[in-house]
């Protein structure tokens, strides 16, 4: 398990106690809920880092291109 897998885990931890807390999780549906909130921020997560890459050509690789 990478580190980013981990702080995934843990969000959906922190997340899930305050629904427990909120009372609109429970034992007979938590494992649906759980695995829709960790996809949830893991795909949430991973998305807006491609959208963060610039995926223009570097000087360097222009120069190559010619």
């Amino acid at each position: 398990m990478n580190a980013d897998d981990e702080r995934f885990l843990k969000a959906t931890k922190e997340v899930m106690v305050k629904f427990i807390e909120m009372g609109t999780v429970s034992p007979s549906n938590f494992d649906e809920k759980f695995r829709r909130i960790y996809l949830t921020i893991k795909d949430t997560v991973l998305s807006a880092r491609l959208t963060d890459l610039d995926l223009s050509p570097t000087p360097e690789e222009k120069s190559q291109e010619k």
